[in-house]
């Protein structure tokens, strides 16, 4: 599977940045067993895409060999996949979809109305995590639809299995306030895991943003049943690609 790396030197500076930080929380991993909460499960939605793009790398500006790059603020979401006392998770994977700048999925049905889908956008990738349980993706600021707040969507597999469904949201959104699945979790520490403060990427002439995201997994698959509002793929589906998703419908996204 083809990542992407750090194509740039501003790049370069805010993950060197975030690796610091990150290195200075969790020098002693054991002190911090008691503190990291797993980040809380949210609904997959019926968008996870029912035929995968042919590119599903973790840069989803650019297709394949293209040389369009797609609608949006370019936004780098990192961070680190951990599990709950804080030790990296090395090689899960971690699954990024979301809707483009028209607010329309790479789903059958996930065009939103009136509006066409970003044909330049790959609205999915994946990153297999490093050592340290480093993740990166290339993507574009989320936006709000509908009744949405501006959101990812995330999955994190590990050993095959999915351990968590779950969606990342930015801090300060108005409509972060009446979101009904974020507000799902109704503890607000918890609730808090889920967003992050999207910053401009210093130096950058483009206007490019960067977020911080961890993801605190646990060890065994989560519970698919708990997920109502999922129309995503089958039972047989697989992180490598092999599988077939089955999803449809208009349900939660």
């Amino acid at each position: 599977m083809k990542q992407i790396f750090c194509p740039d030197c501003h790049r370069r500076d805010f993950l060197r940045a975030a690796t610091a930080g990150s290195a200075a929380l969790f020098t002693s991993a054991g002190a911090f067993a008691e503190a990291l909460s797993l980040t809380p499960f949210q609904t997959e939605g019926p968008f996870y895409p029912d035929k995968l793009p042919l590119d599903t790398d973790n840069d989803l500006i650019i297709m394949n060999d293209s040389v369009t790059p797609s609608v949006g603020e370019i936004t780098h979401l990192h961070g680190r996949v951990l599990d709950k006392s804080g030790e990296p998770a090395a090689g899960a994977v971690v699954e990024l979809w979301m809707a483009d700048a028209n607010g329309c999925y790479i789903h059958s049905q996930g065009a939103a109305r009136g509006q066409e889908r970003d044909g330049n956008f790959q609205g999915f990738g994946r990153f297999r995590t490093a050592s340290d349980g480093r993740y990166y993706f290339r993507a574009i600021k989320p936006v709000p639809y509908g009744p949405r707040t501006a959101h990812y969507h995330v999955a994190v597999y590990r050993g095959g299995k999915r351990v968590l469904t779950t969606q990342c949201y930015i801090k300060g959104q108005e409509l972060n306030k009446t979101d009904r699945i974020l507000n799902s979790v109704t503890d607000k520490k918890l609730r808090d895991l889920l967003i992050t403060e999207f910053k401009p990427v210093k130096g950058s002439k483009a206007g490019e943003l960067e977020a911080n995201w961890d993801i605190i997994v646990g060890l065994t698959p989560e519970d698919r049943g708990q997920d109502k509002g999922r129309k995503g793929p089958g039972t047989g589906f697989r992180p490598d690609g092999k599988g077939k998703g089955k999803g449809k419908g208009k349900g939660n996204r």
